[in-house]
């Protein structure tokens, strides 16, 4: 008997049937770099479009005139448009009716805002006259109010 397959000290030891073959190491199925890659190139791409997106839209927020504006006092102005006279506002504003176009003037409308129903004479000038007005739809224009209380759009988009 060998020194290996004596007992000693009273003890048994116990050989593996795999003690005298090659270690062979197993290496794990690899996913290859191309999964990764994918992964990292559909990463890029989503993070693209997400800047994208959002920088447009902080650009044309940044970009917006009316954005600090203060709303038009609707009420303020029926009860004393003289005290709003040569300031500029933003207004929200309602098609209620069209009024009527003069060559090198303009196009006289009626609107009313969200917080008040009465209607307020709005003079569009005709540099303006490109926009198409339909009863019901809505704009949000840059308004001066100038003497006699007329307000006019110095800017006009659909809201």
């Amino acid at each position: 008997m060998s020194q290996d397959d004596s007992p000693s000290e009273g003890k048994t030891r116990v050989v593996s049937p795999f003690a005298h073959t090659e270690t062979a190491t197993a290496t794990p199925p690899s996913r290859g770099n191309s999964s990764r890659m994918a992964l990292w190139i559909v990463a890029g791409i989503a993070l693209v479009a997400v800047g994208g997106f959002g920088g447009t839209a902080l650009t044309r927020f940044l970009n917006d005139p009316l954005r600090t504006m203060e709303p038009f006092p609707t009420a303020k102005y029926f009860e004393n448009y003289h005290s709003l006279a040569g300031a500029k506002f933003k207004g929200e504003l309602r098609v209620e009716a069209d009024l009527g176009w003069k060559d090198g003037v303009g196009r006289l409308m009626l609107f009313s805002t969200p917080n008040d129903s009465r209607y307020i004479p709005v003079m569009v000038p005709g540099a303006l006259g490109n926009i198409y007005f339909v009863k019901g739809q809505t704009y949000l224009a840059e308004l001066g109010v100038k003497e006699g209380g007329l307000v006019y759009a110095n800017s006009c988009k659909k809201n």
